[in-house]
């Protein structure tokens, strides 16, 4: 597997950012049942998509970086042992579902060094230049929750206010999750509208990364 290195120029680069901390939490917990195979270990861009994650979360500015990880959680730990800025966390109740996961890094935040957070599924590539372009949007607003839209249509990554965070470490799975939050804050909510379909990316079928795989290279 490729490994990667952040040299100086990216750190001096990444250092170019408005001052609010940002937390990220990617959720890569899951057994990937649909895929057939780990999808934090699919090849993206000559890397793991867990790899090509994080640093797209490194490299578009986010502070602080949560790994959620649950299945084959052995594995994805060589992946991260070499990045000091991530914080690889392990949740023993992955399999009642991703709600159990976001709580798991929600819990781990803490509201005196964290100004928003950023949650992200590992099966949702994203580039650096949008997750940088999405929190400098949210940095400049005075809204609670940024979502980016593409034709309409929500998608990921989506940014909460810390705010908010009370009411994230409320969700459960029964109520659909964030989506509750989301809800209830409609009238603090703005979205980013973009020109690519890359914000609604989900690949959880072999046909699905198949399909973006190829519609990325051309």
């Amino acid at each position: 597997m490729k490994e990667f290195k952040i040299n100086q120029n990216e750190l001096s680069q990444r250092r170019q950012k408005p001052v609010a901390q940002s937390t990220a939490i990617l959720l890569a917990a899951g057994e990937s049942k649909r895929m057939g195979k780990l999808k934090a270990l699919l090849p993206w861009q000559g890397r793991t998509m867990l790899e090509h994650q994080v640093n797209s979360l490194f490299e578009g500015g986010l502070d602080k970086i949560i790994v959620v990880l649950g299945h084959r959680k052995e594995k994805l730990l060589l992946l991260l042992k070499d990045h000091e800025y991530v914080s690889p966390l392990y949740n023993p109740n992955y399999l009642s579902g991703k709600t159990s996961s976001i709580k798991c890094g929600l819990a781990q935040i803490h509201t005196t060094d964290t100004d928003y957070v950023m949650l992200l599924n590992v099966d949702q590539p994203r580039s650096s230049h949008l997750i940088r372009t999405l929190a400098q949007y949210h940095e400049s607003s005075k809204s609670l929750i940024t979502i980016p839209s593409f034709n309409g249509k929500g998608g990921h990554p989506i940014i909460f206010d810390i705010s908010l965070l009370p009411d994230l470490l409320k969700i459960e799975e029964s109520t659909q999750g964030i989506k509750s939050v989301v809800s209830q804050n409609q009238d603090s909510l703005q979205k980013m509208d973009v020109c690519h379909e890359e914000v609604l990316w989900d690949l959880n079928t072999p046909q699905e990364y198949q399909k973006i795989s190829a519609n990325f290279k051309a």
